[in-house]
């Protein structure tokens, strides 16, 4: 019969060991920061001309692209729906 070394009775415990650590940190959880930056709604007008529906830390635009320009950012917050006024139009 062939004994089992303490060296090798450690080897065999190795991969319980990471699986237990990789288990914990699961189980544990990571606290996930809120994105600042999230994209809603995309839909496409023609080949290369689409809105995308933004949200920027709690604000809401509207963002049109199209190949002859660059991209138009309209901000569609409380307080321009309260007003009779159109949204100001703001490109960079």
């Amino acid at each position: 019969m062939k004994r089992v070394g303490k060296a090798n009775a450690g080897l065999a415990a190795m991969p319980w060991v990471g699986l237990l650590g990789w288990l914990r940190r699961r189980l544990q959880g990571t606290r996930r920061v809120p994105a600042r930056l999230a994209l809603l709604e995309r839909i496409t007008l023609a080949p290369r001309q689409s809105l995308a529906l933004v949200e920027a830390e709690g604000r809401r635009f509207l963002v049109a692209t199209s190949p002859e320009g660059g991209p138009a950012f309209y901000a569609l917050d409380q307080r321009m729906r309260t007003n009779a006024r159109p949204a100001a139009r703001v490109s960079w």
